[in-house]
């Protein structure tokens, strides 16, 4: 597969952990080690996997202990190519699901922090653009405003 930044060698998810109305987020903060940033839970599309959205029930199961079908996700319909740190191209493909506002997460390792944020606050501490974006359209796709920014 190629894309404007060339060959994809890797495929990747994420998923928005939301509630609503009012419109929050389950962020995730990164342990020092991999950079202290505010992100969804993410991860590689294994071989095993039987597509996209297998491959995020299986990692917010891994990074969460949150056990959801493949029904109960969203597609988001963002789909963002980008370099990885070793030079490779990867794929993300991101989903959103609808979680009760009482849900609290059972950290994995890849995160030392998660915390329930308005949909502003999310843009705010979203380290990466195509975070920002993908709540972007989790706003739209759920009829929440969008705040300008």
């Amino acid at each position: 597969m190629t894309d404007d930044v060339g060959l994809v060698s890797k495929e990747c998810v994420e998923g928005y952990l939301f509630a609503d109305p009012p419109l929050e987020l389950l962020l995730f903060r990164r342990p020092p080690s991999r950079g202290r940033y505010w992100v969804p839970v993410s991860g590689k599309v294994e071989p095993t996997d039987r597509d996209f959205a297998s491959a995020l029930c299986r990692e917010l199961e891994e990074e969460t202990g949150l056990r959801v079908g493949p029904a109960d996700l969203i597609d988001l319909d963002w789909h963002v190519p980008f370099r990885a740190d070793n030079g490779e191209t990867w794929r993300l493909h991101a989903f959103a699901v609808r979680v009760p506002r009482s849900f609290r997460p059972r950290l994995s390792p890849e995160h030392e922090a998660a915390e329930w944020v308005s949909a502003d606050e999310a843009v705010v501490r979203l380290h990466f653009d195509d975070n920002r974006a993908a709540v972007e359209r989790l706003q739209r796709r759920t009829g929440n405003p969008v705040a300008p920014h």
